[in-house]
């Protein structure tokens, strides 16, 4: 049988029945007793309903819309319009058989029939009187069945009780209403106008809150009292149910109002969102939602997702910790999970790329192809961390721009200089407002791979502020047994930067904390020759700055002889930074006249030079003199390299006090006072006299004042300074030394030695005194630098006295 929708009568206006049926449901008791004397048919079609029960007198609407319901309603309609209507004893029975229905029913009036716009029937029906089935006739096209009517026992109207229990049902039915926001106010006048005490229990029993089976237990009782009863019984239950729902809205109103509000709010927001172009946050998390079903991560990493994702759906977009928690989330997709770059194991072009953006280097360059031979024999194995040590300019940062090139990974650079938080390598907990992850974790997302080349400028450089430590937190990233889980505190999961190459770059390694130092694998990166220096201006300086200019290389053209008078007449440097700046200036130079439309030589000479960068800054031969006593060619280690160091002694008249000058170090200083102290012991060797060393004074200076200079390795220097005052004997031409000195008169040896080589044969020295034991430091040295030295490896100072002074003394020499 067709399933009916009823319309239920409270959401029913009595405007409604009016305009539909031209009839309002209030029946007078003469209405009622006409009704109940009408004629029963013997036999009806009979239409089940599953979803009520249809009372007398009470008007309700039906929705019909299977074909049996609707044959049975149309040929009903053409003739005397009169139906039985039963309700099933199952509600979910499709089709409904004779033993799926009630034996008592309503005989029923069809008031009008409708035709919907979705293709539906709506008949209007009235109740008329009970009816009890007693044998089914047909199943098709339709039941029919033949009936007999059901007699009603009705109390007398004397019945002080029956009157009581019916004033009772009026007042109930009415708190019903007031009481229930659901009910229109249309239902109330429907009470008060009822006349009929039958009526008014059907029609209240037809409204009752309560179940199908209910309904029709109340249908079937004989006796109106006892039904009225039944009826009154039930209202209790309904106002009992009402009062504690009222009572529960009441105490939760306040905290409703204020949840609407910010659920309409927030609608109104997702509204706005929508018309500017933007997104809802549901339309964000979905988005995260579908975007993490294609990461590669592990399921522990899904499982805190999803329970993250949960977190911000559970989350007022208006408060702070929203926004933390989307950008959090935000983060982790970011990341690129067990995402890799597929490394390029062709071992000659990765040489080819090496050498083409760098000249000289050959250390590193072999360092780096005995990783990518290593690493292409065993694919596993864990990436090494580097650290390019060297003085500033000499191409230690732009070296690992090419290693990512030729490994074919991404480049990454973080600058560590001055760097004293450590929440910028590990990042913030999530607890705070603006928390943001670590720089290594935020520079990995914008690589977009987990093993790019990571290089880690100025590691030296590192500061210790309140904010703690980034020296103790830079331990774990560069830690191979540590760094396939570092810990990010923002994004609280272990991140695998095993993969990813580390190259750190140094101007210094004693401010690097040892425990870092130890991590890594120390490679000296030292400066470059004048040869080098003429040949990366040629191959990459000049191109570059006419690029920058806006020049082509026909417009201007510098050979080798004049590149080599700007490096020795205007740059004193390990790198090349110097050097290209001036390149820079003959470049503008060029630029200047071109622009100006002045005549100037496309091919520089030595004359443009000077017009261009004025006249040259350093002069090489004044550092050759060798016609002073007590002046000596020292060679001295710096930050930006190797430099030469002069140290000029003098005597005066006095009481034998020892004075030095210069901005000299604890160290520097210890080292004067030791050698005065070395000659006095051995004036008898030197062929001096004690008591000159009571008449004369002795002043110690090291020319640049204010530059700061420290440490041990003018030991010698010194010492043949002294020497050479007291004895009036010149020092060699054109000779230097480096070395720590002993009140024994022993030679010890330092550090730095190709950075003071360099630097001597910028100076155009020709001849080194060094260590015994430095023999091995100029081993490591490559040839061509050493081309045009000659080294001298002495144990003892009397070594370094035979070897740096000559017999003749110097031009108007003292007699002492």
């Amino acid at each position: 049988m067709a399933h009916h929708k009823v319309k239920v009568l409270d959401s029913l206006s009595l405007q409604d029945l009016k305009d539909e049926a031209d009839l309002i449901p209030l029946m007078s008791a003469e209405d009622e007793d006409a009704m109940e004397r009408e004629e029963l048919p013997e036999i009806l079609p009979i239409l089940p309903l599953r979803n009520t029960v249809l009372f007398p007198g009470v008007v309700v609407p039906i929705t019909a819309g299977r074909d049996k319901s609707i044959k049975l309603i149309n040929e009903t309609n053409q003739g005397n319009k009169v139906i039985g209507v039963v309700s099933q004893k199952d509600e979910g029975k499709e089709e409904p058989g004779v033993e799926d229905i009630n034996t008592v029913g309503t005989v029923a009036k069809i008031l009008r029939v409708l035709k919907m716009p979705d293709g539906n029937t709506t008949v209007i029906i009235q109740g008329k009187k009970r009816f009890e089935v007693a044998e089914v006739l047909t199943s098709e096209p339709y039941l029919t069945a033949r009936v007999r009517s059901v007699s009603e026992a009705r109390p007398a109207k004397e019945n002080e009780e029956f009157n009581e229990i019916i004033k009772s049902i009026r007042e109930l039915a009415l708190k019903i209403i007031k009481d229930s926001p659901n009910i229109p106010s249309e239902a109330s006048f429907a009470i008060k106008n009822i006349e009929s005490n039958s009526f008014l229990i059907n029609f209240v029993s037809s409204n009752l809150n309560v179940t199908v089976a209910e309904k029709q237990k109340i249908l079937e009782i004989n006796d109106l009292k006892e039904r009225a009863l039944e009826t009154l019984r039930f209202m209790h239950i309904e106002v009992q149910k009402l009062s504690l729902r009222n009572d529960i809205q009441s105490k939760v109103q306040s905290d409703i109002n204020q949840q609407q509000r910010e659920y309409f709010l927030n609608q109104q927001l997702k509204t706005i969102q929508e018309e500017l172009g933007g997104k809802s946050s549901d339309a964000e998390i979905e988005e995260m939602r579908s975007r993490s079903k294609t990461k590669k991560w592990s399921k522990e990493v899904q499982t805190h997702f999803d329970k993250e994702l949960s977190k911000l759906q559970r989350m007022n977009p208006q408060v702070a910790e929203f926004s933390i928690q989307r950008n959090y989330l935000e983060l982790v997709l970011d990341l690129p999970w067990e995402e890799f770059s597929k490394d390029k194991f062709d071992l000659k072009r990765a040489r080819k790329i090496l050498d083409r953006d760098h000249y000289g280097l050959d250390d590193v360059k072999q360092r780096i192809i005995e990783y990518l031979a290593v690493l292409k024999l065993r694919n596993d194995m864990k990436s090494p961390i580097l650290c390019l040590y060297g003085p500033p300019g000499v191409g230690k940062t732009s070296l690992g721009k090419s290693v990512a090139e030729a490994l074919g990974r991404e480049y990454v650079r973080m600058s560590l200089g001055g760097l004293r938080d450590e929440s910028e390598i590990r990042g913030h907990r999530k607890t705070y407002i603006g928390a943001m992850p670590g720089r290594i974790i935020k520079s990995l997302k914008k690589a977009g791979t987990s093993n790019p080349v990571f290089v880690l400028d100025e590691i030296d450089k590192l500061s210790v502020g309140s904010q703690g430590d980034p020296s103790s937190a830079m331990l774990e990233v560069l830690d191979p047994e540590q760094n396939s889980a570092f810990y990010d505190n923002f994004l609280e999961l272990g991140y695998d930067l095993s993969k990813v190459m580390f190259i750190a770059t140094s101007n210094r390694l004693d401010t690097i904390q040892p425990a870092l130092r130890d991590r890594m694998e120390i490679i000296n990166v030292s400066g470059y020759t004048i040869e080098e220096k003429v040949e990366i201006a040629k191959q990459h300086l000049l191109p570059k700055q006419l690029k920058e200019h806006g020049l082509s290389k026909n417009d201007l053209t510098i050979a080798k002889p004049q590149l080599e008078k700007i490096v020795e007449g205007y740059t004193r440097e390990s790198g090349v930074r110097g050097l290209e700046k001036q390149i820079a200036k003959m470049v503008r130079y060029a630029a200047t006249k071109i622009a100006m439309d002045e005549p100037y030589d496309k091919k520089v000479t030595n004359d443009t030079i000077v017009e261009a960068l004025k006249a040259p800054k350093l002069e090489r031969n004044k550092y050759e003199n060798n016609e002073v006593a007590g002046v000596v060619t020292g060679l001295a280690w710096t930050r930006v390299g190797g430099d030469i160091l002069f140290i000029e002694s003098i005597l005066s008249k006095g009481k034998g006090t020892l004075t030095m000058t210069g901005n000299l170090g604890k160290v520097m200083k210890e080292s004067a006072t030791i050698a005065l102290e070395y000659i006095k012991s051995n004036a008898d060797k030197l062929g001096l006299t004690p008591e000159i060393f009571e008449k004369y004074n002795v002043h110690v200076h090291v020319p640049e004042g204010a530059t700061p200079k420290d440490g041990p390795s003018a030991g010698i220097t010194m010492l043949t300074s002294l020497v050479s005052l007291f004895t009036q004997r010149k020092v060699k031409k054109s000779i230097a030394m480096t070395g720590e000195i002993t009140l024994r008169g022993k030679v010890l040896p330092v550090g730095g030695i190709k950075e003071k080589i360099l630097a001597a044969k910028r100076a155009r020295i020709k001849e080194i005194l060094l260590c015994a034991d430095n023999k091995r430091d100029i081993d490591e040295i490559n040839p061509e630098y050493l081309k045009g030295l000659t080294f001298h490896y002495v144990k003892d100072m009397s070594d370094v006295l035979e070897l740096a002074l000559t017999k003749e003394k110097v031009k108007n020499a003292k007699k002492l």
